[in-house]
């Protein structure tokens, strides 16, 4: 196994007995003995992983996950000892490094799915909600422990309040307590729970309708989730009708349509 802190690696799918063209990039936390938690060196290895698998053309989709069982992500390393503390600040730059990891997640043109293995707890949580979709096993605990050690959960928050319900978020924030698996469900904040055997297949099978979509749609589809997602409703509609006829003009949708007309798969190009 290697030691380093993050490991990346592309990958197919398993009911395509992982001969797909290795489409899919695994970014894994490697930290066990620290729950997999969270420094700069982390942190920054995650943004540049994700910013060349969106320069390159062939990934389609992005696995983010922690080594082992326990946790997904524990939230920020808090040893005495700890390299690139996240909660260490540099006044001379003008964004912090885990804001320009949220940053990168949001304008990523390609679907960031969290595979929640273990607990996933303060920063590790803002982790979870910062992505697209996220699967969890049933059995993992998660929350802000922040206020436990005289703090509170500021740069995971703007995440966390476009998710949670007000009252439960309030008491996640003051309290600082965990809460169970079930709550990720009836909140919103994954797709799916799963028993953690089913975890890898559930995980498989989001991926396969995924990948088999068109990469011009799905880029252009995210782009406009986030952006009339921070409009009022007639902006958002203002955005829309302009954008319909953009997308309508790409190879990718013509070809969506040609190969619905003659029955058939379609053969995305991408562009």
């Amino acid at each position: 196994m290697s030691d380093e802190p993050v490991l990346i690696a592309r990958r197919g799918l398993a009911s395509a007995g992982g001969s797909d063209d290795r489409c899919v990039l695994w970014i894994t936390l490697n930290r066990e003995e620290r729950r997999n938690s969270l420094n700069e060196e982390v942190v920054r290895t995650i943004d540049r992983a994700i910013a060349e698998a969106v320069a390159g053309n062939q990934v389609r989709a992005i696995v983010l996950t922690g080594i082992g069982d326990k946790a997904f992500c524990a939230g920020a390393d808090l040893a005495k000892n700890a390299k690139g503390a996240v909660f260490a600040v540099d006044y001379s730059q003008p964004h912090h490094y885990i804001v320009e990891l949220f940053k990168r997640i949001e304008e990523c043109t390609l679907p960031v799915i969290a595979r929640v293995n273990g607990h996933a707890m303060a920063g590790g949580f803002g982790l979870l909600c910062a992505c697209d979709l996220a699967i969890a096993a049933d059995d993992i605990r998660f929350g802000t422990s922040e206020p436990k050690i005289g703090m509170t959960p500021m740069m995971i928050l703007p995440y966390m309040m476009r998710l949670l319900p007000p009252r439960q978020l309030q008491e996640m924030c003051i309290t600082g307590e965990p809460f169970g698996a079930q709550q990720l469900l009836d909140w919103g904040i994954v797709n799916y729970l799963v028993p953690r055997a089913e975890l890898d297949t559930k995980l498989d099978w989001l991926l396969s309708r995924i990948v088999d979509k068109s990469p011009t749609a799905l880029r252009i589809g995210k782009q406009g989730f986030h952006a009339m997602r921070d409009m009022n409703l007639r902006q958002a509609l203002e955005y829309a009708q302009v954008m319909l006829p953009v997308m309508a003009s790409t190879e990718d949708a013509k070809e969506g349509m040609k190969s619905f007309q003659e029955k058939r798969a379609p053969n995305w190009t991408g562009r």
